[in-house]
C-alpha cells in the first residue's frame, strides 16, 4: 500500500520524498491518485527539490523529473553531479534520462529546474521529448527556441525557489557556474566578451 495517496495534502514535505525516493520504488510510495493530482507546477518543485539535493552536496544546483504523459507517473529523475562524480556532463536533464533508461520519450515530459545547456537541449530533442517545462530562465536562458525549432514543445514556468538557489549558488560559486556550462578550459582560460 502507497504512503501517499489522494487523501496526503500535496506541499514540500511529500514533495521532497518523492525527490529523495529511488524513482523503482516510487510506486511504494506513490499512490497513482496521488500521482494524478499532481500539477506541473509540482512537478517542477520536484525538479527544485533535486536542484536543492545537488547544492546540498556541494553540486550545481540543477535538477529534473520526467513523467509519463498518460499516466502522470515519474519515469526518471536526477540531478546535477558534475562535483560528486567528477563527470563533466552529467547534469539534471542526463542524470534523469539515464535514470529513466530505454523508454519512448516522445511520451513524456521533462521539468528541468534550469534553462538546459547546449548539451541537454540537443540530447533532449534527438531522444524525441514532445515537451520540456523549465523554472529557470532568470539565470540562464537561449536554448527554449532551439528545442520549438526542433518540434519539442516548450513552457516556462519558473519556480521562486529555483531562481533563487540558482543566483546564490552563481554568487558564491562562479568558477563551478562556469565549468558546467563551458568546461574546465574556461575556468582555466577565461575569455573576455
Amino acid at each position: 500500500m502507497a504512503i501517499l495517496t489522494k487523501r496526503t495534502q500535496i506541499n514540500d514535505a511529500a514533495l521532497d520524498a518523492v525527490a529523495h525516493m529511488p524513482t523503482r520504488s516510487l510506486p511504494v510510495l506513490i499512490s497513482g491518485e496521488f500521482s494524478s493530482a499532481l500539477n506541473d507546477a509540482d512537478y517542477m518543485r520536484i525538479a527544485v527539490l533535486l536542484a536543492k539535493k545537488s547544492y546540498q552536496e556541494g553540486g550545481c544546483p540543477i535538477g529534473a523529473v520526467i513523467v509519463d504523459n498518460l499516466t502522470k507517473r515519474i519515469v526518471g529523475k536526477g540531478h546535477n553531479t558534475l562535483v560528486q562524480e567528477d563527470h563533466p556532463y552529467n547534469h539534471g536533464e542526463t542524470s534523469a534520462i539515464r535514470d529513466a533508461g530505454r523508454i519512448d520519450f516522445s511520451k513524456t515530459t521533462l521539468y528541468t529546474s534550469l534553462s538546459p545547456c547546449d548539451v541537454c537541449a540537443t540530447l533532449l530533442y534527438m531522444r524525441g521529448f514532445s515537451k520540456v517545462v523549465v523554472g529557470d530562465v532568470t539565470n540562464a536562458s537561449g536554448n527554449e527556441s532551439l528545442l520549438q525549432d526542433k518540434g519539442v514543445a516548450v513552457e516556462i514556468l519558473e519556480d521562486p525557489m529555483g531562481v533563487a538557489l540558482y543566483a546564490k549558488f552563481r554568487e558564491e560559486k562562479p568558477e563551478q557556474d562556469l565549468e558546467d556550462w563551458q568546461g574546465v578550459s574556461a575556468v582555466n582560460n577565461p575569455r573576455v566578451l
